[in-house]
């Protein structure tokens, strides 16, 4: 088995959304775990704020099997392809870390690079799992987020009932 990491997004109707594929990634992956949710202004693009967290669980599927998995999961939730990078959307569901892979193929990237790049991602699973290694930066996810500290931007707390245990 090998852990998976996960960035979750939405900004549109996006406490259904996420509550959505809360419930999609159990029932497909069966266990998972969720950081604390943050609400924060989009990124790129003048929007609705959006609803980020991340998720963790166990996985033996192939790295391509587990992408396809997840891009049928946005598209349960009606999310639409071919659009811009930078606009609104009902899920994203961004595959972070696959164990240590450190790989860059067929448009896939990872470690992702914007665990580096944006707070919305890095804070979340960082408080997911704080003390596992970045495979590239070679340090502790807790650090890179305490280094992370002048380019942190607003992010507020929200609970969702559907992630509580």
């Amino acid at each position: 088995m090998i852990p998976v990491y996960v960035s979750i997004g939405s900004n549109v109707d996006p406490e259904y959304n996420v509550c959505r594929a809360a419930r999609l990634l159990r029932e497909t992956f069966g266990e998972v775990r969720f950081s604390p949710v943050y609400r924060n202004p989009a990124v790129g693009f003048e929007g609705e704020d959006f609803l980020n967290l991340a998720a963790a669980f166990d996985s033996a599927l192939p790295v391509e099997s587990l992408l396809a998995r997840l891009r049928a999961i946005e598209d349960r939730c009606g999310r639409r392809r071919g659009r811009a990078r930078f606009a609104p959307r009902t899920l994203d569901l961004d595959l972070l870390l696959y164990g240590d892979a450190v790989l860059a193929r067929d448009g896939l990237v990872l470690p992702r690079p914007e665990i580096l790049e944006h707070a919305f991602v890095l804070r979340p699973l960082a408080e997911l799992a704080p003390e596992l290694t970045h495979p590239v930066a070679q340090r502790p996810l807790r650090v890179l987020w305490q280094e992370f500290a002048g380019r942190r931007g607003e992010m507020r707390p929200v609970r969702l009932a559907c992630l509580e245990p």
